[in-house]
C-alpha cells in the first residue's frame, strides 16, 4: 500500500505539541509569601468604619514603603488575594474580592489597589472568624504558587460568635506551617467589655505561628498608617512593635470559647419546667 509524504503534516504537529506541552506542564510561580488579606464586613461595622478600612488597604498597596517591600525579598514578588468574611450561617459570605494577584512591581500593586478601589462593598450579620480562617486555608491551597511563607491577614472589631471554636481553626492552620496576623478594630466606645479587651482576645485566642503579631487600631487616625505597616512587617517577616502570640497550647489569658457552639451547651432546654414563659433569660 502506498502511503503519500507529508512532512508538513508532521512539522504542523510537532510544532503544535512544542506550543501546548508547555501549558500542560507549566510549573507553580515561586513566590516570597502568599498573603491573604481577610477583612471583617459584619454589620457591627458601621460603614465609615468599613470605608476607612477599605482605604487603608488601598493606601498600603500604592505605598512605595510596600513597593520596596516587596522588591527586596529573596525573589521579589508576592501572592496576595483580598476577602471579605462576616458570619458562618450566611450562604456563601465568606467572599473573594480580590482572586489571587501576583505582585512584583509598583505596577502591579497600584493594579491591585485600584481594583480593590473600585470593588462595591458589603455588610454582613455575624461573626466568624473561625469560618474565616478555614476559607482562607482553602485559598492558600487552590493558589498557582509555590510560596516560601503562608500568612492569613484577619482584621475585625469583635469576636468569634458563629461557627466553630475560632482556637481549633488557628491552631490546625498552625499545624500546617501557617502564619496569622491581627488588626483587630476598637474605634468604638466599649460594649459590655468586649470592646475593650479585643486586642487580648485577638492576642490569645486568633494569632499564631512564626512571627506572628497583631496590630490594634483604637484611633481612626491611626488606620491608614497601622494598614501599611502591619502589611510591610508581613511582607519583610520583620519584628517590629505590636503583641505577639503566645505559643499554642498555653493556657489563654483570655476567654476564647466565644462561638455559638460553645454557648449552646449553656443555654437552657426551652422545654424544661419553667422555662419558655415568653421571657428571655
Amino acid at each position: 500500500m502506498w502511503y503519500p509524504k507529508v512532512p508538513w503534516l508532521l512539522s504542523v504537529l510537532v510544532t503544535g505539541l512544542l506550543t501546548v506541552a508547555p501549558a500542560w506542564h507549566r510549573a507553580p510561580t515561586d513566590v516570597d509569601l502568599a498573603l491573604v488579606l481577610a477583612v471583617d464586613v459584619s454589620t457591627s461595622m458601621d460603614p465609615d468604619e468599613q470605608n476607612l478600612q477599605r482605604q487603608g488597604y488601598v493606601e498600603a498597596f500604592r505605598s512605595p514603603l510596600v513597593h520596596h517591600a516587596i522588591y527586596t525579598g529573596m525573589l521579589g514578588r508576592i501572592a496576595v488575594t483580598y476577602v471579605e468574611w462576616a458570619g458562618a450561617h450566611t450562604p456563601g459570605y465568606q467572599s473573594v474580592i480580590i482572586p489571587w494577584t501576583i505582585l512584583e512591581s509598583p505596577k502591579d500593586a497600584i493594579a491591585f489597589a485600584n481594583g480593590l478601589a473600585r470593588a462595591p462593598s458589603h455588610r454582613v450579620p455575624g461573626t466568624s472568624i473561625s469560618k474565616a480562617i478555614d476559607f482562607s486555608m482553602a485559598l492558600l491551597s487552590s493558589g498557582d504558587f509555590r510560596a516560601r511563607r503562608r500568612v492569613i491577614d484577619i482584621s475585625g472589631d469583635g469576636s468569634n460568635n458563629q461557627g466553630g471554636l475560632v482556637t481549633e481553626a488557628r491552631d490546625k492552620a498552625i499545624a500546617r506551617g501557617v502564619t496569622i496576623n491581627g488588626l483587630p478594630i476598637m474605634l468604638k466606645e466599649p460594649e459590655r467589655g468586649e470592646n475593650a479587651t479585643l486586642d487580648a482576645y485577638y492576642r490569645d485566642c486568633v494569632i499564631g505561628g512564626s512571627n506572628a503579631f497583631m496590630i490594634p487600631v483604637r484611633e481612626r487616625k491611626q488606620f491608614l498608617m497601622e494598614t501599611r505597616a502591619k502589611i510591610v512587617r508581613e511582607i519583610a517577616d520583620a519584628a517590629g512593635p505590636g503583641s505577639l502570640a503566645h505559643s499554642v497550647g498555653g493556657r489563654p489569658l483570655t476567654e476564647c470559647d466565644t462561638s455559638e457552639s460553645v454557648w449552646d451547651d449553656f443555654a437552657p432546654d426551652p422545654h424544661a419546667p419553667g422555662i419558655g414563659s415568653g421571657h428571655d433569660l
